[in-house]
């Protein structure tokens, strides 16, 4: 990446109300204008006047799933029964979307595939107990995944879904490889950011930010309702106060939840990657970043930069608290879906008082972990982790590549990647050959003899 000075406060405030030109316009121009008036309508009246938006989202939804690879996406063809006035917004979007930029470092990309593949259980560990958690510190982010219902009611389906984007990103060319689906999967996201944009704010970001725009109350459609894009619109938002939902800066902490913080998990249970690996896994994220409408300006390229922000980013988010506080009731769904495929009564909360260690004793205060967990467990969970840690130490100084602590994130990890990701009836939303290829993986993890 071009070298570049550490971002101000003055950019981070900015950040708050700058969202993403180019998949905005694109949603924008598929949608077109909101009926005006709905509240006025009843609930059946509104839904009724929205139906054309909801349909051509359905058309949107159907042309993005035949994004498979990145072939795909550099050379789409709109299917022949997909209007005009949705086809040429999308091709405009993907003309200018699918390139990487410029900086990758392919070698650098390729080197963050290896590490990944290598610590593969690990990985998914440090994915759920301490990635996902650390995106719900943030008020404003835990209200828009609370709003979507993706976690209280359907925490598998939004785990399974952070992993359909992540190993497609990471696997090897995932990126770079026009067979991978990388680069596809995260287009997909990118207009789903958009979209959820464009309903909570009932039309553009650009629109939103003018001087004089108010807050948008929200809607009582005199029922609940029909779905998460009907949610999204009648929830209401006060943009002069809280900036825009997912925003440059939202979106940038989120990157680094993905990136900095396995990388600071890691170091945290004593498998630390080496200083070039950090800079490589940093490096793969920022392009992720890039491709996923997130501005240069906001990216990292070392730990120090990385831990510097990522505090900064938090200290900013708790200084806004919001009422009601949905980060609790995010965090519970999640570890409790976590416990339910841990066989062992005893060990259930490991994934928690994993979270509690990795997280700290703010973030853990923030999503209320801190509360009760039972004494056995407790206890168990504190000697395992003093005896990998001591253990560890010792043999490392006869064997450099010794690691208990592998073991321990196997065991516990090919439980949750058995139970959440491997499950056939509910196999990840991903293309066939990317499904298969993600199966022989998680697979490979659950049998690897390294530990």
């Amino acid at each position: 990446m071009p070298q570049r000075t550490p971002v101000s406060d003055e950019q981070l405030a900015r950040a708050q109300y700058q969202a993403d030109p180019l998949a905005d316009d694109t949603i924008a121009a598929i949608l077109g204008p909101w009926p005006a008036d709905l509240a006025v309508l009843g609930r059946d009246g509104a839904l009724a006047a929205l139906e054309p938006q909801w349909e051509r989202l359905r058309q949107v939804n159907r042309a993005i799933a035949g994004w498979q690879t990145n072939a795909d996406v550099a050379h789409w063809q709109a299917p022949v029964d997909l209007p005009a006035a949705i086809a040429q917004p999308l091709r405009r979007y993907l003309e200018a979307a699918h390139r990487l930029p410029d900086w990758a470092d392919r070698a650098a990309l390729a080197r963050a595939e290896a590490m990944f593949f290598d610590q593969g259980l690990l990985s998914v560990l440090l994915l759920f107990c301490a990635s996902l958690p650390e995106c719900y510190v943030v008020p404003d982010l835990a209200e828009v995944l609370h709003t979507t219902g993706a976690l209280e009611q359907r925490t598998d389906y939004r785990i399974r879904s952070t992993a359909a984007m992540i190993f497609p990103v990471m696997m090897s060319g995932g990126l770079t490889d026009p067979a991978a689906g990388g680069v596809a999967q995260v287009l997909k996201v990118r207009l789903i950011h958009a979209t959820v944009r464009h309903l909570i704010l009932r039309g553009t970001p650009a629109d939103a930010v003018l001087p004089g725009a108010a807050a948008l109350a929200p809607l009582a459609l005199h029922g609940p309702a029909a779905g998460m894009h009907q949610a999204l619109f009648a929830h209401g938002w006060n943009v002069p106060e809280r900036g825009l939902p997912s925003n440059q800066e939202e979106q940038a902490y989120t990157l680094l939840t993905f990136g900095y913080v396995p990388l600071r998990g890691m170091r945290s249970l004593g498998v630390p990657a080496t200083p070039q690996q950090e800079r490589d896994v940093l490096h793969a994220w920022n392009v992720v970043g890039h491709l996923v409408g997130i501005r240069d300006e906001l990216m990292v390229e070392s730990m120090g930069e990385a831990q510097a922000l990522f505090e900064r980013m938090q200290q900013r988010g708790r200084a806004e608290p919001r009422q009601p506080d949905h980060r609790g009731a995010l965090a519970g769904a999640l570890f409790a879906t976590l416990a339910q495929v841990i066989p062992v009564a005893v060990l259930r909360p490991f994934p928690l008082l994993l979270c509690r260690r990795l997280i700290g004793p703010r973030s853990s205060a923030d999503l209320r972990l801190d509360g009760q967990v039972g004494w056995l467990s407790t206890l168990l969970f504190a000697l395992a982790m003093g005896l990998v840690r001591a253990i560890d130490t010792v043999g490392r100084w006869f064997s450099p590549g010794f690691s208990l602590a592998r073991l321990i994130s196997r065991l516990l990890g090919t439980q949750l990647i058995t139970g959440l990701l491997m499950d056939q009836t509910r196999p990840l939303k991903l293309p066939e050959h990317l499904r298969a290829k993600t199966d022989q993986m998680l697979r490979a993890w659950a049998a690897g003899g390294r530990a």
